[in-house]
């Protein structure tokens, strides 16, 4: 059974250039035989978090938030695409992922970082690494940097020119990286049950 991936992407931006990012992550993960699945912060549209999940009693949760709850208890992996604003994640990705914290436990995580200058959203991918392995996830040693965002993919998340090139020439680690990762998690936690 091919693994079940989540690719997370949090900007509420109307003119949104990282969703390119997003897609084509989906796009080659799929081309290697995962079951990958776009979840689009501002799709779901989780308010600004008052109650976690695990503080809504059974059956009380809002319906996206019950329905995104159990893709994340089922999926096998996370890839986490953040944009930089001002030195940190976006706001509405974080504020997505805040709203749950049990059910990331024990799966890996990986994190593509974009922006529109050379960075390439380092500072973000930084800050989003110590949130992610406080949430319970082991995020791996890998990781996508796009730079120039709207000059490495175009508007069907296809590569162009130099960043483009860069991107597929990095992509392969990157998710022999997290294919490994989640292999090794789906192992063990069939070989014995996680600590808590």
């Amino acid at each position: 059974m091919s693994d079940h991936i989540l690719v997370f992407y949090g900007s509420y931006r109307r003119d949104r250039m990282g969703i390119r990012l997003a897609d084509y992550i989906v796009a080659q993960l799929r081309a290697r035989g995962a079951r990958a699945e776009l979840i689009d912060a501002k799709a779901v549209d989780l308010p600004i978090l008052d109650r976690m999940y695990k503080e809504y009693g059974p059956g009380e949760a809002p319906a996206a938030m019950e329905e995104l709850a159990g893709k994340i208890r089922s999926a096998d992996a996370f890839v986490f695409v953040t944009g930089e604003y001002n030195w940190g994640p976006q706001p509405g990705l974080k504020n997505l992922t805040d709203h749950f914290l049990e059910e990331w436990f024990w799966r890996p995580a990986a994190i593509a970082s974009y922006s529109a200058g050379r960075l390439a959203g380092a500072r973000s991918s930084f800050i989003w690494h110590n949130t992610l392995s406080e949430m319970g996830m082991v995020v791996i040693s890998s990781s996508l940097t796009v730079g120039q965002i709207g000059s490495t993919l175009d508007a069907d998340a296809n590569p162009t020119g130099a960043g483009g090139e860069a991107l597929e020439n990095s992509f392969a680690r990157f998710a022999d990286d997290l294919d490994w990762w989640t292999e090794a998690a789906k192992t063990q936690r069939a070989k014995r049950a996680p600590p808590y």
